[in-house]
């Protein structure tokens, strides 16, 4: 049976980003034979219908004005044509093979429901979700409104669309699906995949606010694939969408439940607060899968954890570095040797903590510069990286100083002006070099630590040590690795997906002297 090898991202989750297919030896030859023939045979006949639907979802809006066109479409473009593209679109899921979408509940009427929630979100085949929901609109990027045929499905849909690198492509969009959600039945219902990206169905992540800005009632919709050969998923890392494509056009059918949840009325306080009202939906979906619920996102394209405002990569760069300063042959001895003329430059007036790949390699002891170059991509977007983030990181998992020597160096490094206090913004650029990952919502924090406006490194210290929330991030995240774990952790990470909190790394207890 085919298997899909979810690793493990802390001590209580599994990683919901990793998606990798196993399969049998005798399945991949039945995959291979069977492939051959029904893929390219199930893509060429789904084109064909792609491209029979083109002109009735043009014809659908073809003559209206702009202001027209923002309205909902009556009359026979609606009774003629919606159900056209509902059965072609019918006929596209049946050529793929899904021959049936087992339908589990009622299906909430627009005045009971003004939007329908879905998870999990496995790829993009779940668009099947459409054929029972009677291709409710949904949100989409705005990138896709020019692809061919797309395009035109999503004009025929009126679909919302948003561009999620403008800021005022996203407040627009929100405006519409509020307007939309509140429009009293004047709008048709819509869809939402709260999730707002593909994961592989081990966990629910947390959900966007989208759905729950207006405070109406949602009705929660599972959509499961239930196959021994659980081909559809695909993700962050892992199994590609082609792949996915290609092993699920192989099968001779795939099985997909689609199972429609009460309606869920959200209380004042819920409708006063989004975030509340999506975490409360969120755990009751995932208690009806019987998956955890967890804090996870997608963030700038890297898969975070969320505590107190604070994000966590599920896969600590840190821990990382480390494996490939071990694999190039510098013991515990040359990493610390490393990390003091790291912090030498980072303290050095004259040349400050930015460095190039070439000056990493030589600050490391790399003979090999495609390693520093490797490092520089797990910091930064480019190859200039700050070693002040590249220390702090590697220095709290090594465990080469305690953590309040490591608060101390980190305090004073971003104490520009040597104030003796911190303002919101460097504390954000603190907490992002010891945790490994840019921190936008660190206010809590700051609000926290901060007497009469000045943040000293002692009350700093105080918060992080003894509030609860944030003695979880010191204890879970900036704990040092067991000595000479570093590779065996990486490969029974690989191989079992055994990892004991958000570095990915097994650890001793923390000593804060």
């Amino acid at each position: 049976m085919e298997r899909n090898e979810c690793h493990s991202a802390t001590h209580e989750y599994p990683h919901p980003f990793i998606c990798q297919v196993k399969l049998t030896r005798a399945q991949r030859i039945r995959g291979i034979i069977l492939g051959s023939i029904l893929f390219p045979l199930r893509i060429t006949l789904t084109a064909l219908i792609f491209i029979i639907m083109w002109p009735f979802a043009r014809l659908r809006l073809a003559g209206l004005s702009e202001e027209e066109r923002s309205q909902p479409i009556k009359g026979w473009r609606q009774w003629l044509l919606h159900p056209i593209l509902w059965s072609l679109s019918r006929a596209a899921f049946m050529t793929l093979g899904f021959l049936w979408i087992r339908v589990k509940g009622r299906r909430a009427d627009l005045k009971e429901a003004p939007v329908l929630v879905v998870a999990p979100h496995s790829s993009f085949l779940d668009m099947l979700v459409l054929c029972p929901t009677q291709l409710a609109t949904v949100v989409s990027r705005s990138e896709n409104a020019s692809l061919p045929v797309i395009g035109a499905l999503l004009e025929f849909n009126q679909a919302v669309l948003v561009s999620r690198k403008d800021p005022e492509s996203r407040k627009k969009a929100v405006t519409q699906v509020t307007e939309r959600l509140t429009s009293d039945g004047y709008w048709p219902q819509m869809l939402m995949f709260a999730e707002g990206t593909t994961t592989n169905g081990s966990a629910l992540i947390k959900f966007k606010p989208g759905a729950f800005l207006a405070g109406v009632p949602v009705q929660p919709v599972l959509l499961c694939y239930p196959n021994k050969l659980n081909t559809v998923r695909w993700s962050y890392k892992g199994t590609t969408w082609l792949e996915a494509l290609w092993h699920t056009t192989s099968q001779f059918y795939t099985n997909s439940t689609v199972e429609f949840l009460p309606v869920y009325k959200p209380s004042l306080e819920e409708k006063n607060n989004p975030n509340l009202y999506a975490d409360n939906v969120q755990k009751l979906m995932a208690k009806a899968l019987g998956v955890p619920a967890t804090d996870y996102v997608m963030a700038g394209r890297v898969p975070v954890n969320q505590l107190g405002g604070l994000s966590f990569p599920l896969e600590s760069p840190a821990r990382e570095t480390l494996s490939l300063l071990h694999r190039n042959g510098l013991g515990a001895h040359e990493v610390e040797a490393a990390l003091d003329r790291m912090l030498d430059r980072c303290q050095s007036g004259a040349q400050g903590s930015k460095a190039s790949a070439e000056e990493l390699a030589s600050i490391l002891g790399l003979t090999d510069r495609p390693t520093a170059v490797t490092i520089c991509d797990l910091y930064s977007k480019h190859e200039i990286v700050d070693l002040r983030q590249i220390y702090l990181t590697v220095a709290a998992l090594s465990g080469s100083v305690s953590f309040k020597s490591l608060l101390h160096t980190g305090f004073t490094l971003f104490d520009r002006e040597g104030r003796g206090s911190l303002s919101a913004e460097e504390l954000a650029d603190l907490m992002g070099a010891l945790l490994g990952f840019p921190q936008r919502h660190t206010a809590e924090l700051y609000t926290q630590a901060s007497i009469q406006g000045r943040l000293t490194e002692e009350n700093l210290m105080r918060v992080l040590t003894t509030h609860p929330t944030y003695q979880r991030v010191v204890n879970e995240y900036m704990q040092p690795m067991e000595a000479g774990s570093q590779l065996a952790n990486r490969k029974a990470v690989n191989n079992n997906g055994n990892m004991h909190n958000g570095n990915g790394s097994l650890y001793k207890n923390k000593k804060f002297e």
